[in-house]
């Protein structure tokens, strides 16, 4: 092997089954292509970070949940296997597959909820795809705008029900797909990544990487013009869906987000027994749907005191950390502890948003513009 393969570089993104090992303990990551999760589900996990774990769960910007301190890691993927939350043990870490998360429910242009499953099954069905590296990334976004926006490295865009704008590094190719070509075109996109990454993690850090992929696909873009051709719809990064959301049945969805992005494992109790479809989002909420408007006020009044917040002028709306001291090593302070006290002595934070850092790293920095407080151990700078 040359020093260019990538099998020489370990890819140590988490997994179910391959943990990393934090300052506070293992650490493991879950996949929930597109945010779904039943009710069962969630119960199960719920379970698993009271017994297994630290007793909650972070919830990710890739709509994936982490559990911290694993304690058993063989029962872990032992309860996971038995929900069937682990399809194919050997690309449970390339799941990584985000879509709008009111898709079918409240507006886009169409539902793509049975695309998620259909791309699941295509990426655990390819065998090259062993070899994808765990941080590579795919949406399927309904039309809004909402998930393009997080610069997928392979994705669509609903353009109508049956067609779709080609998504590759974030960008529109140029390249219109017909729905049912969307899971085909995708996992070849990402087998031909595979086959031409050396040591790159995502498709934009591979030299001229989506115009190299798309021409072995053999798809023709040379007749668009982004200078004359109608931009997509976009949504920006930073508006998650949160509060009273009318779906189009007449039922209504619940969108919340959690300080932090922590669901303490009690509350997920309380999810699950709602016994409704949630989504897992990108900006670290869930939305509980189909809820009829008796329902949803009761789901307010319960859950609103236990952590999931629904005002969307709250702070923790625009509001991100790192895990920071004591869970890792490298950071130089306990940031969400210092973010924490600084929104409890009513700093005013609600109308900009922010990450705090440990270190220059800046982990788990959202998308888009925002404002980086990084911790340098003798205080914090302001960028």
């Amino acid at each position: 092997m040359t020093s260019s393969d990538p099998r020489t570089t370990p890819d140590r993104c988490p997994g179910a089954l391959t943990l990393h090992q934090a300052a506070d303990g293992a650490l493991a990551r879950v996949r929930l292509p597109g945010g779904l999760v039943d009710p069962s589900h969630m119960q199960v996990l719920a379970k698993a970070a009271g017994d297994l774990g630290n007793g909650s769960m972070q919830l990710t910007s890739r709509g994936n949940i982490q559990f911290r301190g694993v304690r058993d890691s063989t029962e872990l993927a032992r309860r996971l296997a038995d929900a069937g939350m682990l399809p194919s043990p050997s690309h449970e870490r390339v799941r990584n597959i985000l879509a709008s998360p009111l898709t079918g429910r409240v507006n886009g242009v169409t539902d793509v909820r049975t695309l998620i499953t259909a791309l699941d099954r295509g990426l655990c069905a390819c065998a090259d795809l062993v070899d994808l590296p765990g941080r590579t990334l795919f949406a399927l976004d309904d039309g809004r705008g909402d998930v393009t926006a997080l610069d997928p490295d392979f994705g669509v865009q609903a353009l109508s029900p049956a067609s779709f704008a080609l998504i590759l590094g974030g960008a529109d190719t140029g390249v219109r797909v017909d729905r049912d070509s969307v899971v085909d075109v995708l996992v070849d996109a990402a087998r031909i990544f595979v086959s031409l990454r050396g040591t790159e993690w995502r498709l934009t850090e591979l030299a001229d990487g989506p115009a190299r992929v798309l021409a072995t696909l053999g798809l023709d873009s040379s007749g668009y013009d982004p200078t004359t051709t109608a931009p997509l719809a976009t949504r920006p990064s930073d508006t998650p869906p949160v509060g009273w959301l009318s779906q189009g049945d007449g039922l209504v969805a619940l969108g919340g987000v959690l300080a932090l992005g922590v669901l303490d494992a009690r509350l997920a109790e309380f999810l699950a027994a709602i016994d409704k479809p949630l989504v897992v989002t990108p900006w670290r909420g869930i939305v509980v749907c189909d809820l009829d408007e008796g329902a949803a006020e009761q789901v307010v009044r319960v859950l609103a005191p236990m952590g999931l917040i629904f005002d969307a002028d709250s702070p923790w709306v625009n509001l991100s950390a790192c895990t920071g001291a004591p869970g890792c090593e490298k950071s130089n302070a306990d940031v969400r502890g210092d973010l924490r006290d600084a929104v409890a002595a009513g700093r005013n934070l609600a109308d900009q948003r922010e990450h705090w850092s440990g270190c220059e790293r800046r982990c788990g920095r959202p998308k888009g513009e925002i404002v980086n407080v990084v911790a340098t151990g003798a205080g914090y700078r302001v960028s």
